[in-house]
């Protein structure tokens, strides 16, 4: 795993498939994703490799049901009490109630999602608060989730407006440019969401897979969810 630091406050876990965010405040931490089956101990590392305390852990917000990003979470929120959160319409999937819904694949996602499901799967995982669009995560200064289907129908974005900070989950993905995130349930609302976020104007913007944007954010998304809907129009 690589441990990268955005800002004082804000760091980065990259797994080979995957990642996931710690935020800092002053005496507690969030964290938003949770990595694959098997991430805990690299994240617990990491956190003491920052001089910081894992039991500080007080939530983790899952910003949707897919296997890479909530199959830690269960084993970090027994260890330390926290919080899981996530949108009211993924979170049966995360409890293992329902089946996760497939992607409508375009042809040259095929191979990519065949990488994808070499992630082992994830355990049914208690979610403890389900949310919906608009509502106040208790960090951050102020976060709010953002509800953005179309990667899947309870994807979540988190907005740090104080900060300037954004959490696309994987309705945006940031591997070689700035482009809406693959293996979308349903293309067209998932483009809808990715114009969304880039209306929020984040100075950094969080990727669910990629690195993320800091430099001219909120012109960049803007620019790229512009292209990507002008693709969509030409081919769809």
């Amino acid at each position: 795993m690589d441990l990268i630091t955005i800002t004082p406050r804000l760091h980065l876990f990259r797994f080979p498939i995957g990642q996931a965010y710690l935020w800092c405040d002053e005496d507690e931490l969030t964290l938003v994703d949770a990595g694959h089956v098997g991430a805990a101990a690299p994240i617990e590392e990491a956190v003491r490799g920052l001089g910081l305390d894992p039991t500080a852990i007080r939530r983790i917000v899952i910003t949707h049901g897919h296997r890479d990003h909530y199959g830690a979470a269960g084993e970090l929120a027994d260890r330390y009490g926290a919080e899981v959160i996530a949108h009211r319409l993924d979170a049966p999937v995360i409890r293992g109630e329902v089946a996760v819904a497939e992607p409508v694949l375009l042809d040259w996602e095929v191979p990519l999602y065949e990488l994808g499901l070499t992630v082992p799967e994830a355990p049914p995982t208690r979610v403890d608060r389900e949310v919906g669009d608009g509502d106040a995560l208790g960090f951050g200064d102020g976060a709010v989730a953002v509800h953005c289907p179309g990667h899947t129908d309870g994807s979540i974005a988190v907005h740090l407006p104080r900060h300037g900070v954004l959490f696309t989950g994987d309705c945006a993905a940031g591997v070689g440019q700035v482009m809406l995130g693959v293996f979308n349930t349903d293309r067209e609302r998932a483009l809808a969401s990715f114009r969304s976020l880039a209306q929020l104007g984040a100075h950094a913007v969080c990727f669910g897979h990629g690195d993320p944007l800091t430099e001219d954010a909120a012109a960049v998304m803007k620019a790229s969810a512009d292209r990507d809907s002008g693709l969509q129009v030409e081919h769809g």
